[in-house]
């Protein structure tokens, strides 16, 4: 049976009293949620502690980023064993913004896959084309080739850390989403090629990412392989953000 994820990345957002004020209203609504959903929040880096202060043992906290090296002299980055330390269970990998903005190739990915892996964290890998891609018919190609490069390194009794998030880069803020269709459509091909590479793909949890909203996750989250979401600026508003968590279905996935 797949997990059920719905996680809320804060980007470079949040203040110590948003930590404060959203997280303890998400964790005392996430508390009577029936659906089996895990909630997860992963803020800037500087708000983990404030967030795991109000999350107790309700939501799952995660970061933004983490480095491909183990430790040593890499000032201004934060170490996968940090983050393990400090109590988190996640950490975010290979985000477009990431891959754009710092040129996070997916060899790159791959390195930071490992490590979080090491470090006995769950990585959220991220994937997705943009418009360019999608328009030339190469969405697919292009994705499948993310899944197989910035996953090489996992071994065979790891795979059950692994979560994959599929977001189309032209649908990142950009209040464009894919259909429910089209997302469960390279969810399908995205467990496809995680059979392909040996891996359980029918244990792995899928997300969808890309302008989720209280008004369409219901019908994405319904989608067989779409396992939760990803959610962007709807995860900064309290009350859309819970909407968007009870919009999980019941019943398990998988």
């Amino acid at each position: 049976m797949r997990r059920k994820i719905v996680a809320g990345n804060w980007k470079m957002n949040g203040s110590a009293d948003l930590a404060k004020q959203l997280v303890g209203y998400v964790r005392a609504e996430a508390d009577t949620l029936d659906n089996g959903v895990e909630v997860v929040i992963i803020p800037p880096a500087l708000y983990v502690r404030d967030v795991l202060d109000q999350s107790g043992d309700v939501l799952g906290v995660g970061v933004q980023n983490v480095s491909q090296w183990v430790a040593g002299a890499y000032t201004g980055e934060t170490a996968a064993d940090m983050a393990k330390d400090l109590g988190c269970g996640f950490a975010l990998v290979g985000h477009s913004e990431r891959r754009e903005y710092f040129g996070e190739s997916d060899d790159v990915v791959a390195a930071k896959v490992e490590r979080v892996l090491a470090s006995g964290l769950a990585a959220v890998v991220c994937v997705g084309e943009t418009l360019e891609q999608r328009e030339a018919g190469q969405a697919q190609a292009v994705v499948a080739a993310q899944v197989k490069q910035g996953l090489a390194r996992v071994e065979a009794g790891q795979w059950s850390d692994i979560v994959v998030a599929y977001e189309p880069v032209w649908a990142i803020g950009t209040g464009k989403t894919a259909t429910a269709e089209d997302a469960q459509s390279m969810h399908a091909a995205i467990r496809k090629v995680l059979a392909e590479m040996g891996a359980p793909s029918e244990g792995i949890s899928l997300l969808y990412g890309g302008s989720v909203k209280a008004d369409n996750a219901a019908a994405l989250f319904a989608e067989p392989d779409i396992d939760g979401g990803l959610i962007g600026g709807a995860s900064l508003v309290a009350e859309d953000f819970v909407s968007i968590c009870r919009s999980m279905p019941a019943g398990t996935k998988g």
